[in-house]
């Protein structure tokens, strides 16, 4: 059993505490999905399609007060989806891969305290202009955690309302998506629309001042190794995954599922 540390001092620090949470999953049916003109060109000609994988490439956030409600803030977010995408054209032996892009909008409302001050740091932010700090009141941070979505279904269908209400796309989807996505397409234009299943957790978090015990400083144990080997002597050090070439029985305890009583 490893020593217990001796407790030393007392010590504040500034760091970020969760007010509230909440987790969730959803079923999102039939999203339509978005291309660039070279895959649309694809989706027109196609007679069938499979969903592949879905990836989560960005996720838009703003966090406003609750009007009347002191102290909850509503958390507006966006999710956007890569969806790869196998296009079956008439008479082709094999499918055309293509990529779309598709959006969610999901709204919870949490807890997050008050602040009503003002933060001015000396940081730097990324385009090395110095950082004025917040001009407003201090609402929490909204931190959204989630998984790649799961693929469960996709089917060619077509657009039926040419002035459909669509979310101005941010610059690195057009960048992920390789090209630049259309957005206004006439009625009846062939489209495709994906259902993906996701799992997420929503936090908000305010900076505050707690005053923690100190034990000691963080002192690595551990030695960095030297990872100048050869790649074969590195794979020599690999232990051998035994348990992928013989999968573990069933426990007894899972037999008894009374299966038909």
């Amino acid at each position: 059993m490893a020593e217990s540390l001796a407790f030393k001092q007392s010590c504040c620090i500034d760091a970020g505490r969760v007010y509230d949470s909440c987790c969730d999953r959803d079923c999102l049916e039939d999203l339509r999905c978005y291309f660039t003109a070279a895959d649309q060109t694809t989706v027109n000609s196609a007679q069938s399609v499979r969903v592949r994988s879905a990836d989560v490439v960005d996720v838009d956030i703003e966090v406003e007060p609750v009007t009347f409600n002191r102290g909850y803030y509503s958390c507006d977010m966006t999710f956007f989806f890569l969806v790869n995408i196998d296009c079956y054209l008439q008479g082709a032996a094999r499918s055309t891969p293509v990529q779309g892009i598709c959006y969610f909008n999901k709204k919870v409302i949490l807890f997050g305290s008050e602040g009503n001050v003002k933060i001015f740091t000396n940081e730097q932010t990324t385009d090395n202009t110095e950082n004025m700090g917040d001009t407003s009141v201090n609402t929490p941070k909204c931190v959204v955690q989630c998984v790649n979505p799961i693929a469960l279904s996709a089917r060619l269908g077509e657009i039926t309302n040419c002035y459909e209400c669509c979310c101005k796309f941010p610059r690195c989807i057009n960048t992920a998506l390789g090209g630049d996505i259309i957005t206004q397409a006439d009625t009846g234009t062939p489209t495709v629309f994906v259902t993906l299943g996701i799992f997420s957790i929503v936090q908000l978090i305010r900076n505050v001042q707690m005053l923690i015990p100190v034990y000691d400083f963080c002192i690595p144990q551990k030695q960095c190794e030297n990872t100048t080997d050869q790649p074969c002597d590195v794979f020599r050090k690999i232990k051998f995954p035994s348990d992928d070439f013989f999968p573990a029985p069933v426990a007894e305890n899972e037999l008894n599922c009374n299966c038909g009583k």
